[in-house]
């Protein structure tokens, strides 16, 4: 089994802690303003999350949102932080015009490498491909309508062809059960699947639920203290690891704004994650757990055939 990178294969193990959920690039229209499209900035970005502990990270930035992936490429190499990409599409919401989805897209993004404008491959620094590790979808608070559908079928596709795990972003942490009932039915088991942004839902029983399933919970709503304060996610993730979650959770940022990361002005940045909250979480966990939620977990939702 292997862990496909922007820069080739690795072993899982060798991931190291992972932030399961950032972006380098990021552009959309629910976003306006907050574009994220500077490759030196991006790169210093990451610079400071490298240097904060964080040795991998899933860049989870799909097709049609201002991706760069041959930039991702050259600030992995740069950096030292490995980097995992995403291929796949986001909910409807995100484009203004919706793209033509194909399942052999996604499906060559992670076996044959990602194709920029020109029609030529993407390539790292070395000149090997630069390929897809993962492969996302979208749904939106409580609908999964015919574009989200149609995603959903193509990135089933996609994880049963090429063995790599689905993330899927939930608005608010809705519809998580029927997600993994979809995504079942059409052939991808729950411990393929990663429910990014279940924090929004702070519901232990429900996380509980979902990992006895099998299906992995992306925790990403730290530093949101509008919305809840990290106390509240610590407390949610606390008792579900006590009901049984703690092989299934995984931890990211999901920072996603220029106007939230250091390198561009903002706060509170990517090191954020390891340098306010991680300390937190050790404390609540205890050193096994901890290891779980940062590192192995993780290495095994992104393992793959090679």
């Amino acid at each position: 089994m292997i862990v496909r990178t922007v820069l080739g294969d690795v072993a899982p193990h060798s991931l190291g802690v992972l932030d399961y959920h950032e972006h380098l690039f990021q552009s959309s229209p629910l976003l306006g303003g907050d574009e994220i499209d500077d490759e030196e900035l991006s790169g210093a970005e990451a610079g400071l999350l490298r240097a904060a502990g964080v040795q991998a990270m899933i860049e989870a930035t799909p097709v049609g949102l201002g991706r760069n992936v041959e930039a991702v490429a050259r600030i992995s190499a740069a950096r030292g932080l490995t980097v995992v990409h995403t291929t796949g599409a986001h909910h409807g919401g995100h484009y203004p015009k919706l793209p033509e989805i194909h399942a052999e897209r996604f499906i060559a993004d992670v076996t044959r490498g990602f194709l920029l404008a020109d029609g030529s491959l993407a390539r790292a620094p070395d000149g090997s491909p630069v390929r897809a590790g993962v492969v996302k979808a979208g749904i939106r608070y409580w609908a999964i309508g015919a574009f989200e559908r149609n995603v959903l079928e193509a990135v089933a596709q996609t994880s049963r062809q090429t063995g790599c795990a689905v993330m899927v972003h939930l608005d608010f942490g809705s519809a998580a059960h029927e997600v993994l009932d979809l995504l079942g039915a059409l052939g991808v088991e729950p411990h393929r699947v990663v429910l990014a942004h279940i924090d929004r839902n702070l519901d232990p029983g429900l996380h509980a639920s979902l990992a006895e399933r099998g299906s992995y919970l992306g925790y990403d709503g730290m530093a949101r203290h509008k919305d809840a304060p990290d106390s509240a996610i610590l407390d949610c993730l606390e008792a579900a690891v006590a009901a049984g979650a703690g092989e299934r959770i995984v931890l990211g940022g999901d920072v996603a704004r220029r106007s939230r990361y250091v390198a561009y002005g903002g706060m509170p940045g990517l090191a954020y994650l390891p340098l306010r909250f991680l300390p937190r979480v050790s404390d609540r966990v205890g050193a096994e757990v901890y290891r779980n939620l940062t590192a192995a977990n993780g290495a095994r939702l992104l393992a793959m055939p090679a």
